[in-house]
């Protein structure tokens, strides 16, 4: 039986360089929603704020418990300053989650004077916190970092489900449609459509990315279908975006995906490595309303693509791309220019490369190397030469968009790095403005 209690959950809303010079939310704060509708299929009251700048302040004195989620350790300095600006009951249980906790749960309990930070997936814990915000002793608690007495403890994380179909859905219904519910984020298109989360977890190990889980969970087709059922019949939609870190990698899966969706007359995309597809998946996706797929080629040098740890070739990247044109899925891919390496002869390879399968790629961006909190390169700053202070003051400067900090090498490495990226950037401009 969970005791009555209120909760608020606040998340930050940053509007990013995401497409290419075009400053525009991405998608709904999935981690809150979730939270939310898990709280809500306990019969514990919840509501939403957004936060948007340093200097609202919220006024939060009607509830028990308030979680402040951190999704990037770009919006670390925002969620502290509404932390402590905002007004609480005198007894409120202060929480903090997200990807950042996730990765420095000390730091963070100190730095905002919570009472619990949750690590991982929360969506039970949050429950489990709300249990225990009577009496605020959360240290038997698996998943949290907190005080037991004098000292700081760090749980065992919780088990991680095979499939996460016991989800309820995200709690939309939350937020205001207009936060949800977008008309130009699918391809190039104004189709009426909203983001779906239909896996969690990345096995691969890039070096620039910052993944809070490895292990691969998924929802089954016809879980997905349901969820997409109610999206087109409640809100009208004619597409959705996948917003998983990595939905093409098991083919069965996808597969059976496909078939549920089928005939749904939805159009969708997804994201994808270029050597987790064939012709035979590729054309099931197309046949289930696939419109564009999203690749991370990152770089066209092969050097740059060995040292980000992103074990793909050029001939992979040329293949794949060619593959979705050939069956009339739009390609989309990602660029990280600037990590350590890089040079005036890597960006023009990856130049040349995409002058060569260009006319096969409809939209580019174009982000700078930044060494992601949690991330491989981060952990091993020495072995890459990152200059980064051993105690970080401003997490804000971790930041994927429109980020020229001098990350590494010496003056004349930096200059070099300026120079090719101006030269990137140019050509992107000129050819998917």
């Amino acid at each position: 039986m969970n005791i009555p209690a209120k909760v608020a959950l606040l998340y930050p809303e940053v509007y990013d360089l995401a497409h290419f010079k075009e400053k525009r939310k991405e998608f709904p704060p999935f981690g809150v929603l979730y939270l939310a509708s898990f709280l809500e299929e306990n019969n514990i009251e919840v509501k939403i704020f957004k936060a948007v700048n340093e200097d609202e302040r919220f006024d939060l004195k009607d509830y028990d418990v308030v979680g402040f989620s951190i999704p990037s350790s770009a919006t670390y300095g925002l969620m502290k300053s509404v932390r402590f600006s905002a007004l609480y009951s005198k007894d409120a249980v202060i929480a903090v989650g997200g990807v950042h906790p996730s990765f420095y749960p000390k730091e963070t309990l100190i730095d905002f004077k919570a009472d619990v930070i949750g690590i991982g997936c929360g969506e039970k814990t949050i429950v489990e916190i709300v249990n225990a915000s009577r009496n605020k002793d959360f240290s038997k608690i698996n998943g949290v970092c907190c005080f037991k007495g004098q000292s700081i403890i760090i749980n065992e994380e919780k088990p991680l489900d095979k499939d996460i179909d016991w989800l309820p859905f995200p709690a939309r219904h939350l937020l205001n449609e207009s936060d949800f519910i977008m008309n130009n984020r699918l391809s190039n298109t104004d189709t009426r459509m909203a983001h779906i989360m239909l896996s969690r977890g990345c096995p691969f190990s890039c070096h620039f990315c910052a993944v809070m889980q490895k292990k691969l969970q998924y929802r089954s087709g016809p879980n997905a279908k349901i969820e997409l059922e109610h999206l087109k019949s409640e809100y009208q939609i004619e597409g959705f975006a996948i917003v998983d870190d990595n939905f093409v990698i098991n083919k069965r899966v996808v597969k059976g995906l496909c078939e549920e969706i089928n005939g749904l007359g939805l159009t969708w995309s997804a994201l994808s490595r270029v050597d987790t597809v064939d012709y035979e998946l590729l054309e099931i996706m197309r046949d289930a309303g696939c419109l564009e797929l999203k690749f991370g080629i990152e770089s066209g040098s092969e050097r740059m693509l060995q040292a980000m740890g992103k074990n793909i070739s050029r001939n992979q990247i040329r293949r794949t791309i060619a593959l979705s044109c050939s069956l009339g899925i739009k390609v989309k891919i990602f660029l990280v220019h600037g990590f350590p390496g890089e040079d005036l002869s890597s960006t023009r390879e990856t130049i040349s490369l995409l002058k060569e399968i260009g006319s096969m790629i409809s939209r580019v961006s174009l982000f700078r190397f930044v060494p992601l909190p949690g991330s491989y390169v981060f952990r091993n700053a020495s072995k890459f030469g990152l200059l980064i202070p051993e105690r970080i003051e401003d997490w804000n400067k971790f930041h994927i968009y429109n980020n020229n900090h001098h990350w590494w090498g010496n003056a004349d490495d930096f200059r070099q790095v300026e120079m090719s990226y101006n030269e990137i950037e140019r050509f992107v401009a000129d050819n998917w403005q």
